[in-house]
């Protein structure tokens, strides 16, 4: 069978003279046939052999997404190198750090600020090649072949370096039989969703090529019929979605809670008779979903999708068939939201250590929000030890790269190990509770995961950006609330939640922090998970007062409880 760049080599052949890729800019897109980038990928091979690259070198590749990104990479794993991606708006010394660890021989850049911002934090940095001054080079027809150099299902093909959450990032290893496999359980996933359609895929893509399921993604699209649309600025997101109007994208939590937020911000300034009306459509939905309509659901129901659901979904495009999300669970308020919208959102859940999905919604089958999808083809999950989610399959990663201890801790008996807790249903369906390492042990003895209740917190406050819960080896639970929230909502939201939940699992303090966690000022990974020792490490003096002998009383009194 073909391996994944073999498909790709092909599929770019056989789109010789059709648009597979391109960028937005402004208002226009910048369009390359299969041909064109195929071409690009050439001359990057070119270049590369002139530069005496041998097959096995590593190579950093550090650029915002862009046409030029995907041909390098492609070029890069053609010639057998070990694609090292960096994420571009992570801090030079970060970056340096993991260059430091794996040793590339090369450092690509799209921006020659990205190759400066390196050098200062290692000055005994690698050559760094700017994309531009590579792709200029002369086409080499005699030099390079038109097929990828031959690889076996063991061959390495990339480090992606984990974004740390407790620790020093570590580099991922993935090798060829890795992605082989991923592809093929992705596209088939994506042929379940388009079905019989004759027409490529449309796709729009905004998420950053160094996260590994962004990637995946990308090289699933280079094997199929479809054409790529590419973001090229952030904060164009909505007219750029409406120019690509895709019929399907990769997305992570925080785009469709801000979506869904913005609707109803919206709504709630429109004429009472509208959002009358949205409500009523909304609870409409609601009940048929679960089969319990009332007479006149189906008519509230279709009058909300013509006059106020049909204009949202609009702003997507007008061929949109579904969403898929991933990175973190999404509320499963906010799927319903999209499920009232008439836009199913499909979830996957995966670590970089499984070439970034395990699981994934089958768009054939309606969605359980809440839930992550059932296995893909061909892998094994089940509940180990503490609810531990354990995978076996072609898919899990060969290693660490130099980090031998820690490979042999989550590889056990071929099951690797995720750190995350969960369950599944009888429908097969995944739900995914928590992390392990985040368990919060009071010193009563009692474990918790602190995810469910931030959740739940957090949905009660629209403006919070954050929730933390706090207290390993206290005596009671405390959160840190960042955004700008008055205390009085986060005391209303404390009195909703705390009844629902067990005496040892209710916030009896909390404190509000108005600056929100980001990456920039180090307390959210790259992809926005938190980074809890550190935020733990910068607030200890604000978690200490919650703790001291007027946070006690305070929470004796009920004020708090």
């Amino acid at each position: 069978m073909p391996n994944f760049l073999e498909n790709i080599f092909a599929q770019l052949k056989r789109a010789e003279g059709r648009v597979v890729l391109r960028e937005i800019r402004g208002e226009q897109f910048v369009s390359l046939t299969g041909g064109e980038l195929l071409d690009q990928v050439q001359r990057v091979r070119g270049y590369l052999r002139r530069s005496g690259l041998q097959p096995g070198d590593r190579c950093a590749l550090l650029a915002a997404n862009s046409v030029r990104w995907a041909a390098f990479d492609v070029a890069l794993m053609a010639e057998g190198a070990i694609v090292v991606p960096l994420y571009s708006r992570q801090a030079p010394a970060e970056l340096a750090a993991m260059m430091k660890d794996c040793q590339p021989r090369f450092l690509f850049v799209g921006d020659a600020a990205f190759g400066e911002g390196i050098a200062q934090a290692w000055p005994e940095a690698l050559p760094r090649v700017l994309f531009e001054d590579a792709l200029q080079q002369p086409a080499s027809p005699g030099l390079v072949p038109n097929t990828p150099n031959p690889r076996g299902d063991s061959d390495l093909v990339t480090i992606i370096y984990t974004s740390g959450t407790s620790g020093e990032p570590k580099g991922v290893c993935l090798n060829v039989g890795n992605i082989t496999h991923m592809i093929s359980c992705a596209t088939e996933r994506l042929d379940q969703l388009m079905g019989e359609t004759h027409e490529p895929d449309r796709v729009f893509h905004y998420l950053p090529f160094n996260f590994a399921a962004s990637w995946i993604v990308l090289l699933t699209y280079l094997t199929r019929e479809s054409v790529l649309t590419l973001s090229t600025d952030l904060n164009r997101l909505t007219d750029e979605i409406r120019l690509a109007s895709p019929h399907y994208f990769l997305n992570v939590p925080t785009l469709l809670e801000r979506v869904r937020r913005g609707v109803e911000e919206a709504l709630s300034k429109r004429p009472a008779m509208i959002r009358s009306l949205f409500e009523k459509a909304r609870d409409a939905w609601q009940r048929l979903h679960v089969g319990r309509g009332r007479a006149l659901d189906a008519l509230w129901l279709a009058i909300g999708r013509k006059v106020i659901f049909g204009k949202i979904k609009e702003r997507f495009g007008g061929h949109l068939r579904t969403l898929i999300c991933g990175s973190a669970p999404l509320s499963p308020e906010t799927q319903q939201f999209f499920l009232t919208l008439g836009i199913p959102v499909l979830q996957g859940y995966g670590l970089t250590e499984t070439t970034g999905i395990c699981t994934l919604d089958d768009p054939r089958l309606p969605v359980e929000p809440g839930c992550v999808g059932t296995a893909i083809s061909g892998i094994e999950m089940k509940i180990s030890e503490n609810e531990e989610i354990v995978v076996r399959g072609p898919h899990i990663f060969p290693g660490y790269w130099n980090r031998p201890e820690e490979t042999a801790r989550v590889l056990q008996d071929g099951w690797f190990h995720t750190g995350d807790q969960g369950e599944v249903n009888v429908r097969g369906n995944w739900r995914i509770s928590g992390r392990i390492k985040n368990l919060i042990i009071l010193n009563s003895g009692h474990n918790i995961a602190p995810e469910p209740v931030e959740e739940k917190i957090a949905r009660l406050l629209p403006a919070v950006q954050q929730v933390v819960v706090v207290g390993n080896g206290r005596g009671y639970l405390c959160a840190l609330v960042t955004g700008r929230v008055e205390r009085a909502g986060v005391q209303a939201a404390l009195d909703a939640v705390n009844p629902e939940l067990p005496h040892y699992r209710q916030i009896r303090n909390f404190t509000v922090i108005p600056e929100g966690f980001t990456i920039e000022n180090g307390l959210l990974t790259v992809n926005g998970k938190l980074r809890r020792s550190a935020i733990n490490a910068r607030y200890a003096s604000e978690i200490n007062a919650m703790y001291d002998v007027k946070g006690v009383r305070e929470a004796a009194s009920g004020t708090l409880a």
